[in-house]
Parts: structure tokens; sequence; C-alpha cells
């Protein structure tokens, strides 16, 4: 296995057009796989942003519904008021 330092060494030595040839394939497959890295960190971070914001409406939607149940725990008055003139 070479680094990419080492298969760019290793063209200077080799001069067939063999060697040309898979020296620059495996040269791109070194750009390549840095894409790649570059591009997963980015994922990767725009993934922890939106698992941060979830989290914190999670914790929103989570207070929510504990003031609902409150408000539904709380005693509903049974005794109604007659609507109209009283008297």
């Amino acid at each position: 296995m070479f680094t990419e330092q080492g298969v760019a060494m290793l063209s200077g030595v080799l001069h067939s057009d063999r060697a040309v040839q898979a020296n620059i394939a495996i040269m791109r497959v070194f750009v390549r796989l840095k894409e790649m890295i570059f591009n997963h960190k980015d994922l990767a971070f725009k993934l922890r942003e939106l698992e941060n914001k979830v989290e914190k409406h999670d914790g929103e939607i989570q207070a929510i519904f504990e003031a609902i149940r409150e408000l539904m725990d709380q005693p509903v008055s049974k005794r109604k008021r007659k609507i109209g003139f009283h008297g």
C-alpha cells in the first residue's frame, strides 16, 4: 500500500506507459478519496446541526405536552352557572 506521496515518488522512477497509466489512476483515487472525506465531513457537520435542532424542538414539544397534561389534570368546575336573568 502506498501513500499519495509514495505514488508520486514512484512515478519519478517508473517510465513505462503502463506504470504511468497506473500512477494516474492511483492519483485519481487519492483525489476522489479526499473529496469523499471532505464531503462526508461537511455532511456530518450538517447532520450534527440537524440533530441539535431536533433535540431542541423535542424539548419544546415535551414542554407543550407537559403543559397540556397539567391543564387536563386541573379539576373542572361541576357547578354550572345558569344563563339569563335570575329572579
